[in-house]
């Protein structure tokens, strides 16, 4: 008989590893579930069935067939959350500066001080430890904004450390800002899509990593015509960080008279932007990557997450995490300084006038950490939403916990109630990565020896 624990069952989980992942069919029955496609909506008490790696149907009373069938009543199922930029190397030095006064601080602390000194074992334990919070707080897809670069082997340390997780992961490869480095970027890009992304059909996909502009690290790392082609030539999609500011809108009108803005650029942060780039950013249909703690914690231009100018210029923006130095590694705490700030933010302007404040709401902000994040990276074919047809990247997240019964509103739940603690399991691609409210196939003991031994190397020796 099936109980309301088979997402913490050791046997259900060995039933299903016991099949093929090719031929495996799981079936999760009576959930509340959280689809995020607009034609499907929520559905109570619905069942969605997983075929091999891939959802095939939602509904209620489906057949089971020849499917383990996880009871899933008293849970919520979502898509997996989608990070759409983080500097995942940097994860052994978490909260290290939790109140950094400025972006110069952490530039010079982090990436003219600590950056300096990684070696590619330093890259790949904090890439693994950033991938295996981001699994174990629901994020399925990460974006690792992988800015330091300085040899080949740092590179593929990078993204081996993605591959051994099992996660979406998105590598985006960028040079470092200081110190000695090979200078093999972005030349290297070319062996590491036909190394490691020459198939279409895989978890991980390779992005160019950029900068806006050079005033942090000089004209090579800065974003303009010649990476622009560079990115073409292979048929990958560009990132561009630190798009603020007065000098960031003027390589946005710059970028827009180039013809280099696009579906498949990301324009992270975009705080303090004028009205005429964000113009230019909607009509041509570049994408937005929102840091909402980043720019509020860290002050980035005028500190405010810019989701109001993009819904005006009809961007729907993708959330990020950005930086573990001083900053939380979960997306329910980006979803709620942005549900927070916008609001606080909309009803400060109309106060003292007749006007009525334009609110998010807990639908947009799960929206912006889904399936936007999911466009943003431009996967949003494969994942983002819960829709047959997508991968089988989703959520089991137990609704009659403590800190959310009675479950009321589910999305309301998820976005303001949540944590990981309530997920129960994580799937990436059809696969189990966490069971039981526990990241699977993670010798912890060994992993945490490895993150100190990286963390004292770091600190202890001086920046190069």
């Amino acid at each position: 008989m099936s109980t309301l624990n088979d997402t913490t069952s050791p046997a259900v989980l060995e039933d299903l590893r016991r099949r093929p992942a090719d031929q495996r069919r799981i079936l999760f029955t009576g959930a509340t579930i959280v689809t995020m496609d607009l034609a499907l909506g929520v559905l109570d008490g619905a069942d969605l069935m997983v075929e091999g790696d891939t959802i095939t149907a939602i509904g209620h009373s489906l057949d089971a067939g020849d499917a383990v069938v996880v009871d899933a009543t008293g849970t919520i199922l979502t898509p997996g959350f989608v990070d759409t930029h983080r500097h995942a190397w940097e994860a052994q030095l978490r909260r290290i500066m939790p109140d950094v006064d400025d972006l110069g601080g952490y530039v010079m602390a982090t990436l003219a001080g600590y950056a300096t000194v990684y070696r590619p074992q330093d890259m790949h334990t904090g890439t693994r430890l950033a991938a295996l919070t981001a699994i174990d707080s629901g994020i399925t897809t990460m974006l690792d904004f992988s800015h330091n670069s300085r040899t080949r082997e740092h590179s593929d340390a990078a993204i081996e450390a993605l591959r051994s997780t099992g996660i979406r992961g998105v590598h985006a490869a960028m040079g470092p800002h200081f110190g000695d480095w090979d200078r093999q970027w972005p030349a290297d890009l070319t062996r590491l899509q036909g190394q490691y992304f020459s198939s279409d059909d895989q978890l991980l996909t390779l992005r160019l990593a950029t900068l806006a502009t050079d005033e942090i690290a000089g004209p090579a790392l800065a974003y303009g015509p010649e990476l622009a082609r560079t990115a073409a030539d292979l048929g990958i999609g560009v990132s561009v960080d630190a798009v603020f500011g007065a000098s960031g809108s003027e390589a946005v009108l710059r970028w827009a008279k180039d013809g280099i803005l696009g579906p498949d650029v990301t324009l992270i942060h975009s705080t303090g932007l004028t009205s005429q780039a964000w113009r230019a950013m909607g009509e041509s249909g570049t994408t937005v990557a929102l840091a909402p703690t980043s720019d509020a914690q860290i002050g980035l231009e005028t500190a405010i997450p810019a989701v109001d100018e993009a819904l005006s210029a009809g961007i729907r923006p993708g959330l990020s995490i950005d930086v573990e130095v001083a900053l939380a590694s979960d997306m329910f705490t980006q979803m709620r300084a942005l549900h927070a700030i916008q609001r606080m933010r909309a009803v400060n302007t109309a106060y003292g006038t007749d006007r009525q404040p334009s609110r998010i709401t807990t639908h947009d902000v799960l929206d912006f950490a889904t399936l936007q994040g999911a466009r943003t990276n431009g996967l949003s074919v494969i994942t983002g939403a819960l829709t047959p047809g997508k991968k089988a990247d989703l959520l089991v997240i137990r609704a009659e916990d403590l800190n959310n019964m009675p479950l009321n509103d589910p999305i309301g739940t998820v976005v303001l109630g949540c944590d990981a603690r309530n997920i129960s399991a994580v799937l990436i691609d059809g696969e189990p990565r966490k069971w039981g409210g526990q990241v699977l196939d993670v010798d912890l003991t060994a992993l945490r020896d490895e993150v100190h031994a990286s963390r004292e190397y770091v600190l202890n020796t001086p920046a190069a």
